[in-house]
């Protein structure tokens, strides 16, 4: 289990090494590292996701480590309360960021192994703190050079809490 502490609150997440090894290793990589302190929840789309692990208070980006494969295959689902890494269009270049969805998300399921039917890979649950996912969501944004919804207030991942 993760905890990321917010200064919102608590997430605890449970990752699935059996169906996303890849991903669940890179995620628990980057929190031994000390890499998602001090990150933000820097998009935020009401009722779809909140996403996080990549910018720092002042939207700066934090270099990362080489992109992993893309396991939507593996047959987990974008369910509310689920964690997926985000990506750009290319089907395998996650690396550190991450977002959780926050409702039913069907359509970012894996349904073909082709650049528009890879999907996004899901490893692992929030099991406790959706109050607090759910908060985030709810957060007013606004545009950030060229970012959009971008919490106006900061929300920080504070610290990362590893319990296995």
């Amino acid at each position: 289990m993760i905890i990321f502490t917010t200064n919102l609150g608590d997430i605890e997440i449970t990752l699935n090494f059996d169906k996303a090894p890849v991903s669940s290793k890179n995620f628990l990589k980057y929190c031994q590292d000390g890499f998602f302190e001090g990150t933000i929840f820097h998009r935020v789309i009401k009722g779809f996701m909140i996403q996080g692990g990549g910018f720092t208070v002042d939207m700066d980006e934090k270099p990362t480590r080489a992109a992993i494969v893309n396991e939507a295959n593996r047959g987990l689902k974008n369910v509310r309360g689920s964690i997926a890494m985000a990506r750009t269009d290319a089907p395998h270049s996650a690396t550190a960021q991450f977002f959780i969805n926050l409702a039913d998300n069907d359509f970012l399921d894996h349904t073909a192994t082709t650049n528009a039917g890879w999907g996004y890979a899901v490893f692992g649950q929030v099991t406790n703190g959706m109050d607090v996912v759910t908060k985030i969501g709810r957060a007013k944004t606004t545009s950030v050079d060229e970012h959009d919804d971008v919490p106006r207030e900061a929300i920080v991942i504070e610290k990362v809490t590893i319990n296995l």
